[in-house]
């Protein structure tokens, strides 16, 4: 049997609509503190997670009974926004490469004049990341080779 093969994700966003497309590719992903660094001099704010591929989750069932392995997906991804004119983090602890952090959502709003849009990287527990962005340029791409993960994501039911 020929193995299960990942295309590699590649997305740009340039407005705020895209920013939700990105968002929801990049739902659940984990990294640490440490995996973000703002770059003033580039106007860049990029960081290295490991984004679960909710895009082959119709597959998992498939992969259970055909490989009998485990049949969830993450893999290694990178991000990056440029034009960033300012960094504000809360109820993250700075460098922190021990405590994981799982990315739920990028929140983009529009400015009214400069900046042009405030991004927010909200994190499960209440941590969050704010961008001020001269425009919105993002670019996220895998890098790296997926491995497999026992469980999915789950989230309450909230309804």
């Amino acid at each position: 049997m020929a193995p299960v093969r990942f295309p590699p994700l590649k997305l740009r966003a340039e407005d705020v609509e895209d920013i939700t497309v990105l968002s929801a590719c990049l739902q659940d992903a984990t990294l640490h503190a440490a995996d973000m660094t703002f770059q003033p001099r580039q106007r860049r704010f990029a960081l290295v997670l490991n984004r679960f591929r909710w895009e082959d989750e119709h597959l998992a069932d498939t992969r259970r009974s055909l490989i009998r392995a485990v049949p969830h997906v993450r893999v290694p991804a990178g991000l990056h926004f440029e034009g960033v004119l300012k960094v504000q983090a809360s109820g993250i602890a700075q460098g922190d490469a021990r405590t994981p952090l799982e990315l739920l959502s990028i929140i983009a709003e529009p400015g009214a004049e400069a900046p042009a849009a405030q991004l927010t990287l909200v994190f499960a527990g209440g941590g969050a990341v704010r961008l001020d962005v001269e425009c919105v340029d993002a670019q996220m791409q895998d890098i790296g080779q997926p491995y497999p993960v026992r469980l999915a994501p789950k989230h309450k039911d909230v309804s």
